[in-house]
């Protein structure tokens, strides 16, 4: 008999485990026909991948200042047109070179005069032919300069290409004024050799001009910056989460959608449970939400070539507690919207304030203190910490830890609010 019953106990836990695991995957099927149901709803407009993707690259993009051009060189682009293609116009271009205000870049008069058209060219200089040391001597050399109107880099240009032509003239001035000074002690025999003697005079002023002393100092202190700032990472951040927190908080919007077409109504019909329903109608939003964020954070790698891959692991776990804590906040706010439009238009008011308020436009650094404090009661300000913690300050998984269990917090908050107050009708 006891061999019996233990058979019995036996055969009865394996139907019992057969019947769970046969619920589990019946719920699961459930979970997924609801999250793929809503994306199919979703992509339903090819328009969609324009604010799925599109968008969201352009702006960030832009804001970001472009991608980076390989080279420190944050000087004033300036076309320099050199027809004269003498010794003269090429210390000028070299003095140019030198200067801390302005980066020459030697082209041909088209292309000059087509960027300068185009407003590529905040100023173009042209050195026309003729422009030699028998110029600079009797005075008739001339140069040309063409500068936007009520331009300030074109105003930074033009003093840098007098400065430039004032170093090489006055080498030259030097020169003549040494010729003079040997020309009234004594007389030279020859024309030649008064060409010579001038030439030496210019290598020579060159030269001591070239090892003159810098008269101003520059002298850089060392206290740090107290706003940790880049535009590119900030741009890349602050652009992903505003653009994939407005359509995890439009979770709302389905919500309406649903309660004003009848189908919550009709899911008491069926087996499905509310948290079935909810379960499958978040976890599609937030598989949509960090395909989005994958393909933003990898438009940020490729082409602003910023460090986001640096710890794989910390990445996935910030981005998934910012998409978790997104939808768990939209699940929230259908629970007291009632319509669809109302719905879109919240959800929109709530990801913008939201962003701006959270630092994803401007760095936190630049609000007062107390408007620093205040918003950390906000997942935007939690989620753009995270992230610039892997993207701008270098850091791991054991620093991003903290933001996301706040941001898993949030998650939970919201959520049990959500459940606790979600109605079919």
């Amino acid at each position: 008999m006891k061999s019996v019953a233990s058979v019995s106990k036996k055969e009865v836990k394996k139907q019992s485990l057969s019947l769970c695991g046969k619920k589990v995957k019946i719920i699961m099927k459930k979970i997924f026909a609801i999250a793929w149901k809503d994306a199919i709803v979703r992509f339903t407009s090819p328009s969609e991948l324009l604010f799925f993707i599109i968008l969201p690259i352009v702006f960030t993009f832009l804001l970001a200042g472009g991608t980076p051009s390989n080279d420190d060189d944050n000087r004033i682009r300036i076309p320099v047109v050199d027809e004269s293609q003498t010794a003269v116009s090429q210390q000028i271009i070299d003095e140019l070179e030198n200067s801390t205000a302005v980066r020459p870049e030697v082209v041909t008069r088209a292309e000059a005069q087509s960027q300068f058209d185009d407003r590529r060219a905040d100023a173009v200089f042209i050195i026309p032919a003729g422009v030699d040391i028998e110029a600079l001597q009797n005075g008739s050399a001339q140069v040309e300069m063409l500068q936007q109107p009520s331009n300030l880099n074109a105003g930074i240009a033009q003093r840098a290409i007098l400065t430039a032509i004032r170093r090489v003239s006055s080498s030259v001035s030097a020169a003549q004024n040494a010729v003079r000074q040997r020309e009234a002690k004594q007389a030279f025999a020859s024309d030649a050799e008064k060409q010579a003697y001038f030439e030496s005079s210019l290598t020579l002023a060159q030269d001591i001009q070239a090892d003159a002393p810098e008269r101003v100092t520059v002298i850089e202190g060392t206290t740090p910056d107290r706003v940790n700032y880049d535009p590119r990472a900030n741009s890349s951040a602050g652009q992903l989460i505003t653009w994939v927190f407005i359509p995890l908080f439009g979770i709302s919007a389905l919500f309406a959608s649903e309660r004003q077409g009848g189908t919550l109504r009709r899911l008491l019909t069926t087996p499905t449970t509310k948290a079935t329903f909810l379960l499958g109608t978040i976890s599609g939003q937030v598989a949509m939400a960090l395909i989005q964020m994958f393909l933003l954070v990898g438009f940020a790698i490729l082409a602003m070539k910023l460090n986001w891959g640096r710890d794989p692991l910390a990445l996935f776990v910030i981005l998934l507690a910012s998409a978790l804590a997104a939808a768990a906040f939209g699940a929230t706010l259908g629970t007291f919207i009632k319509t669809e439009a109302q719905a879109s238009g919240v959800s929109i008011m709530f990801g913008m304030v939201m962003a701006l308020m959270g630092g994803c436009w401007y760095p936190l650094e630049l609000f007062p203190t107390a408007i620093q404090s205040a918003v950390k009661v906000l997942p935007t300000t939690w989620a753009m910490q995270g992230m610039l913690d892997l993207v701008l300050r270098g850091g791991g998984l054991v620093d991003v830890l903290p933001e996301a269990g706040v941001l898993l917090v949030f998650a939970a908050i919201f959520l049990s609010v959500g459940v606790s107050r979600f109605r079919y009708e």
